[in-house]
């Protein structure tokens, strides 16, 4: 009938599920904006740029942070030695939560009340492997969440003389988890998963930072077992060896808990126990959201036990990529495989079509608007040409990345099917297809063996494993969003274009402001 409307109602989103409370720093009595402690030894990162003697450049994604009179004083006070005075450490906090520095972790002077938590089940072999690592310096809580052969594991206890838990049915890493919280009562918590082994000290080496009033936990760098002698690529948790702070769709975006020292107070209900997988991620976005930090600390190395066979690698990534899914449902916006930028994006693209003056248009435009904010802000425009070129490889790397988790059989058939109306053109698209399927894989074998004589035969078999496993991993966020009827994860992100001088906003102290507006006095103009 014309003019009629469907009196139907409208279909509402599916509300986030229910999730386990954590404990915020202002719950605790820490304000939010608490300064570094006096002490506190701050390093700026070797990619932050001193663009002007009051202007810093850096981060991810980079900006520019101007100081006023009183950020000079105490970023002077920074470079000859620890934090000293509340603008110091207001400034430090600051240079660190935007990623331009990080505090240089120092073990504590006296040993932390720990409480190592191993949760297993059925993996008599590599429990003693991992308890053997973790020594007896700090009190050790195994939790055998149903194992088959639960004898097995209390023998392996008490040989190390650990404290065995025993779950009747197995609920997950999670639930055995939470089994822990609720029997330990210590200040801090290191989780460590069986199949991993730390190294000696590995504890010290990361509580330096738990100084932090407001760091609630630090991970260290998960490498892959004997990964130096394989040509292989390594273990899917490792983050690389830069130092971050841990923040959603940032350089370091999450860490695990196969390996993580935290604040047994923070934690609060725990982990979600409806979550198998990602139930990690899930509690350090949480308690990021909660207010407080996290760091990522690659001086100090775990070793992570890889399976034997290449289909036991391939299903292990399934099960990561599945729990794509259930934390988008639970974190709307903090699951993005790749970030697209209009000006990169744009570049990239004319590249990939063979159109270069469509692809040095885009990039001189974004390069030149970019330089003009910077030159309004009185600072030298020609600071953004590397940071320019650089977001354009990125951008190619994370498209091409992107295409291999989820669109590797189209590439392949591209490449496979003839077509066009001459052999040129036919040629041309299968040298872009080719670039973004390998060119990732490639750019990484190339770092994975740096150093070493170049093995054409070792470097297509770590590409073919990597083209193998990023597969997997993207055949296991369809099988999540499905179930979970979602598709952020999958959807490329479009980010609006970038500013670096956008945004700060002002920290203040006793003393007066640390930053100032990046825009020059007198000068027209939105502000930055």
């Amino acid at each position: 009938m014309v003019g009629w409307r469907s009196r139907r109602p409208a279909r509402e989103a599916p509300e986030p599920p229910a999730v386990p409370a954590v404990v915020g720093p202002a719950e605790l009595g820490i304000p939010p904006d608490a300064a570094l402690p006096v002490g506190t030894r701050v390093d700026l990162d070797p990619t932050t740029q001193r663009l002007a003697p009051d202007a810093l450049f850096g981060g991810a994604p980079g900006r520019v942070l101007r100081l006023s009179a009183t950020g000079l004083r105490a970023l002077r006070e920074l470079d000859d030695g620890p934090v000293a005075t509340p603008a110091g450490g207001r400034l430090a906090r600051r240079l660190i939560d935007a990623g331009l520095a990080h505090p240089r972790h120092v073990p504590p002077a006296t040993p932390p009340s720990v409480t190592v938590v191993v949760p297993v089940r059925d993996r008599p072999l590599e429990l003693e492997r991992c308890l053997r690592s973790v020594g007896r310096s700090h009190p050790v809580l195994v939790v055998d969440d149903g194992s088959t052969d639960p004898a097995a594991v209390s023998a392996i206890c008490r040989r190390h003389g650990a404290r065995c838990l025993r779950r009747p049915v197995g609920g997950g890493p999670a639930a055995a988890r939470n089994t822990a919280l609720a029997s330990v009562d210590s200040e801090l918590i290191a989780f460590v998963d069986s199949d991993c082994e730390p190294g000696p000290s590995w504890i010290e080496g990361l509580a330096g930072h738990l100084g932090d009033p407001l760091t609630v936990g630090v991970a260290p760098r998960i490498v892959a077992l004997g990964q130096e002698e394989s040509s292989l690529p390594g273990s899917p948790l490792d983050l690389g060896p830069r130092p971050a702070p841990v923040a959603p769709r940032g350089r370091v975006p999450y860490v695990p808990t196969a390996a993580l020292l935290v604040r047994r107070a923070a934690l609060g209900d725990g982990f979600d126990e409806a979550l198998r997988y990602g139930e990690d991620v899930d509690l350090v976005w949480r308690l990021l959201e909660s207010g407080w930090r996290l760091r990522y600390e690659p001086s100090v190395q775990v070793t992570h036990r890889e399976p034997g066979t290449v289909g036991g690698l391939l299903a292990r990534r399934f099960r990561y990529g599945s729990s794509a899914g259930p934390l988008a449902r639970r974190h709307p916006g903090n699951l993005a495989h790749v970030v697209l930028y209009p000006g990169p994006t744009g570049t990239v693209a004319g590249l990939l079509a063979r159109r270069p003056l469509v692809a040095l248009a885009c990039f001189a435009g974004t390069t030149a608007m970019l330089a003009r904010r910077l030159d309004r802000a009185g600072l030298p425009g020609v600071a953004v040409l590397a940071p320019s070129a650089a977001g354009v490889v990125q951008t190619w790397l994370g498209i091409g990345r992107w295409c291999g988790q989820f669109a590797a059989p189209a590439l392949v058939g591209f490449v496979a099917v003839p077509g066009g109306r001459s052999a040129r053109r036919r040629w041309g698209r299968r040298a872009a297809a080719l670039s973004l399927l390998l060119g990732p894989s490639l750019v990484e074998g190339r770092k994975r063996f740096a150093g070493e004589p170049l093995r054409l035969g070792s470097l297509a078999r770590y590409c073919a494993t990597d083209l193998l496993y990023e597969a997997a991993y993207g055949a296991g966020v369809y099988a999540g969003c499905l179930r979970e009827k979602v598709a952020s994860p999958i959807v490329p992100s479009l980010a609006p274009a970038w500013r670096p001088t956008a945004g700060a906003p002002t920290a203040t102290t006793d003393g007066g402001t640390l930053t100032r507006s990046a825009r020059r006095p007198g000068r027209r103009g939105p502000r930055p």
